[in-house]
């Protein structure tokens, strides 16, 4: 295996997570969970990963459709990160907030409400990264108006 080819393998699939054998995406999705916790207590921290981790998947995930010879395959799962970063940003840490996002984003990233069902069928990285940054800004955009509008608070 060419370097290139293990420098796109390993960050499209999220340092091979998405070679788990049952939902990669959704592990992808708890990983992103994880780098929120972490990240969490500083904002321009938690920015810069998050675009970072957009930035790095527009970068390797048309390649890595390449390598899989298969369009948005299932072993790359950087886009699930990022749009699990992207749904949870300015959102409470606490729990309920967090479980709330993580289901909201799985179902949104499913379903695929309009535009992402028509940005999917792009080629590249394009197409694999679009879906899942449009499941991400519906699910912060709930999340923000349920925060702001109703008496379930942090």
């Amino acid at each position: 295996m060419k370097i290139g080819d293990f420098v796109v393998k390993t960050t499209s699939t999220f340092f091979y997570s998405g070679y788990a054998p049952f939902i990669p995406g959704t592990i992808g999705s708890i990983l992103g969970l994880f780098l929120f916790y972490l990240l969490k207590d500083d904002s321009l921290v938690y920015g810069f990963f998050t675009f970072l981790i957009l930035i790095l998947g527009f970068l390797v995930s048309g390649e890595a459709e390449r390598i899989f010879k298969q369009k948005d395959s299932r072993y790359i799962v950087i886009d699930e990160v990022g749009g699990m970063l992207l749904s949870l940003a300015f959102i409470p840490s606490d729990i309920k907030w967090v479980i709330a996002g993580f289901i909201i984003f799985r179902i949104l990233d499913a379903l695929k409400p309009y535009p992402a069902a028509r940005l999917q069928e792009l080629k590249g990285s394009l197409g694999v990264m679009s879906d899942d940054i449009v499941a991400a800004l519906y699910t912060n955009i709930i999340l923000q108006i349920v925060l702001r509008f109703t008496s379930f608070k942090a």
